[in-house]
């Protein structure tokens, strides 16, 4: 349906994702989930394919498209693997504060390689200490001459040890809080900076998550993202941008386990018929389709929104990314009761979209945290 509404070029990338997802990614996705394996020459098809493109300014080497042209790409590539979509939309998360914050040279010489998909980037503002609670951050950043010093950790980082770019989030200002937290773009290769162990997890195998180490690393000053002590709106910023992707992530996991469920309950037969006839399954596959229809309508309407430059955002935003994920786990969940003992075996995928659907809401921001935003906002506006 919404392919109508589309440009031709939103829908140039919807074929070409799709395709690249039919023939690349699918055939490995398996594979990759049970070796836990990083997708680098999936990495390499993209950049091909100037996919990393797409979410980069055109004069800085991209295609100049939007949080829906993205949101696109995203949403078809989960279709096969969310672990690959996730190491692809990670890529988008670190651009969007340069894109929005960074200086015309800090964009000519970071943008470009991303664009062209010879750096990966990350962001990292995670900690041990400081997830939700993003105030809490103690990774330290002190001025010194022309460089800040930063020393810490960061957790969780999706393509830790993998990206090039890094952008960091820091306190220059501890008795500020979140006042006083501060952006910067870091290179793999700095002294002082190091990885952690690559984590194991439920789901997004495909996707890498390290720690960062930073030990008393040196960092020029020109590479402070905006000012300092405006760390925090700028992550918070760049979390507006990024939601409707997780959201759109959550689409398509969903929008896979269901033509998986009712390929199944068309084949399966019990008492004599196919499964697809009992009308309790057809009540489950209804709901399904269309709680992932109205997921579907919301992320793109909100990108929709985004791109045409409103800067009141953060709501429906925060919207998109819990409705769309709290669907993905219905609908994998549903999707899995409907195979039955066959949902549960790995030999069938809807078990690895199960798994995978669960950290669309937790990462960027739990579900919990979406509800304060949203609840936050509308008490301030209604009177």
């Amino acid at each position: 349906m919404w392919q109508k509404f589309f440009t031709e070029e939103q829908n140039m990338i919807r074929e070409l994702t799709r395709k690249f997802t039919a023939e690349k990614i699918i055939p490995v996705r398996r594979e990759l989930d049970e070796n836990e394996e990083f997708p680098w020459e999936l990495v390499k098809e993209m950049a091909k394919l100037d996919l990393f493109r797409i979410f980069i300014p055109e004069q800085y080497n991209g295609l100049g498209g939007g949080v829906l042209d993205l949101a696109i790409a995203v949403e078809e590539m989960a279709r096969g693997c969310a672990g690959v979509a996730t190491t692809y939309a990670a890529n988008a998360l670190a651009a969007f504060p340069i894109i929005l914050y960074g200086t015309d040279e800090q964009k000519r010489k970071y943008l470009p390689p991303i664009a062209n998909g010879e750096k990966l980037a990350a962001f990292a503002l995670t900690e041990p200490e400081a997830g939700s609670d993003a105030g809490n951050v103690k990774t330290r950043a002190v001025r010194e001459g022309d460089h800040y010093i930063i020393t810490g950790r960061k957790q969780w980082i999706t393509n830790g040890g993998e990206a090039d770019i890094y952008v960091v989030i820091a306190s220059t200002n501890p008795d500020r809080g979140a006042r006083g937290l501060s952006a910067f773009i870091m290179e793999k290769g700095m002294k002082g900076f190091d990885f952690g162990k690559k984590e194991k997890k439920m789901g997004i195998r495909a996707s890498v998550t390290r720690e960062l180490i930073f030990d008393d690393v040196k960092v020029p000053k020109d590479n402070l993202l905006g000012r300092e002590n405006l760390g925090f709106v700028i992550a918070m910023r760049t979390f507006d941008y990024a939601r409707p992707g997780v959201g759109a992530l959550a689409v398509g996991i969903a929008e896979a386990a269901l033509e998986e469920a009712v390929r199944f309950a068309k084949t399966r037969h019990q008492f004599g018929q196919p499964i697809s006839s009992f009308e309790g399954i057809q009540f489950m596959i209804a709901e399904m389709a269309t709680k992932i229809e109205a997921a579907r309508s919301l992320v793109y309407m909100v990108s929709k929104y985004i791109d045409s430059g409103e800067k009141d955002i953060s709501k429906y935003s925060a919207m998109a990314k819990l409705f769309a994920s709290d669907v993905a786990m219905e609908v994998t969940t549903k999707a899995v009761q409907i195979m039955g003992g066959y949902g549960y075996m790995r030999e069938y995928p809807v078990e690895k979209m199960m798994r995978d659907a669960k950290i669309t809401q937790i990462y960027e921001g739990t579900n919990e945290i979406q509800k304060l935003v949203i609840a936050a906002k509308l008490i301030r506006e209604i009177v």
